[in-house]
């Protein structure tokens, strides 16, 4: 199951202006970028970075997962562990809407998204 149309222009419209923000200058984008992919009813924010030992391979690395839990009416936070697999976001596993994910991932009081 996917999230509604409208619902999907309005996260688009959120994660956009949160990447402008968040994006390195224009001169270092090739080294580190940011960005997104929405995956049915989740939303992988990732980083944009070459390969350690092969510079003309591009990786994409998960950072923040969130899925809208219908029955809720939420979106639960995950962050990507050391181990590769998601954990919970302890100080707010849970948010009502992407603006408000977009808050908590600023802050990031645990340091858990951007280390």
């Amino acid at each position: 199951m996917s999230l509604e149309p409208l619902q999907t222009l309005d996260i688009i419209e959120v994660l956009e202006n949160f990447l402008e923000r968040k994006r390195p200058p224009l001169e270092i984008r090739s080294k580190l970028d940011f960005g997104y992919r929405i995956e049915g009813q989740s939303i992988f924010i990732f980083e944009i970075r070459p390969f350690w030992d092969n510079p003309s391979k591009i990786q994409h690395l998960d950072t923040v997962k969130t899925t809208f839990v219908k029955t809720k009416n939420e979106w639960a936070v995950y962050w990507m562990r050391g181990n590769l697999k998601w954990d919970k976001y302890k100080p707010c596993p849970a948010v009502k809407n992407i603006k408000a994910l977009i808050k908590l991932i600023e802050e990031d009081e645990y340091a858990c998204f951007w280390g």
